[in-house]
């Protein structure tokens, strides 16, 4: 009988300080939430800057547009324009989330203002395989999409990666973070144009 009393004892202190424990938890992380949040908007506003360098400012032109990502799966996205000092729209960028190797890749993609050609691509949150898929953010493979069309992208093992088509060439080493990126491109950029088209954005 003491030993069943000792046990209800001592879960009950573990139940309150699990409680204790959780709440700690929560409170610190609603008070951190605005900070975290506002870095990730500031990591966002630069990454799209570093694309569409005469931007002034960045407005979202389509909020939570719904994009499809294949077996039932909707994941909404905000579609930014990029605006010159006068007002001028000079192109459009939104974030794409697909997986990876390791996990999922999320990247910021900006297009031109008829989402026509690839301004480029920069990698917001990674965790593929450092010295492998970690190399989607390096020159050779991002430098191919800079003026690419904004059409589906192939994704090919040879060729040469100073052509700027919609041949990708893949990473050595790291074909399935390259393809998984291309993949991206592919589920969001016709639906990103058809929402700005139904906007009567372009």
């Amino acid at each position: 009988m003491l030993k069943v009393k000792h046990f209800i004892e001592q879960s009950w202190l573990l139940i309150v300080a699990s409680f204790i424990f959780g709440l700690l938890v929560a409170v610190t992380y609603a008070s951190w939430k605005p900070r975290i949040d506002q870095n990730e908007k500031d990591k966002l506003n630069n990454l799209m800057r570093f694309m569409i360098t005469d931007a002034n400012s960045f407005e979202i032109a389509v909020r939570d547009a719904e994009i499809n990502t294949g077996k039932g799966k909707i994941l909404k996205t905000n579609i930014y324009k990029a605006l010159y000092t006068d007002g001028r729209t000079l192109g459009y960028a939104f974030v794409a989330v697909g997986s990876g190797f390791a996990d999922k890749i999320k990247l910021v993609i900006a297009t031109d203002i008829h989402c026509e050609k690839v301004f480029g691509f920069k990698v917001l949150a990674s965790n593929e395989t450092p010295g492998f898929g970690s190399k989607i953010t390096e020159d050779f493979y991002t430098n191919q999409f800079k003026g690419a069309p904004a059409t589906e992208l192939i994704v090919s093992k040879t060729g040469d990666p100073e052509i700027i088509d919609d041949k990708i060439i893949t990473i050595s080493g790291a074909t399935v973070s390259s393809e998984a990126v291309v993949k991206i491109f592919n589920t969001f950029i016709a639906q990103i144009k058809q929402k700005l088209e139904e906007q009567g954005l372009i």
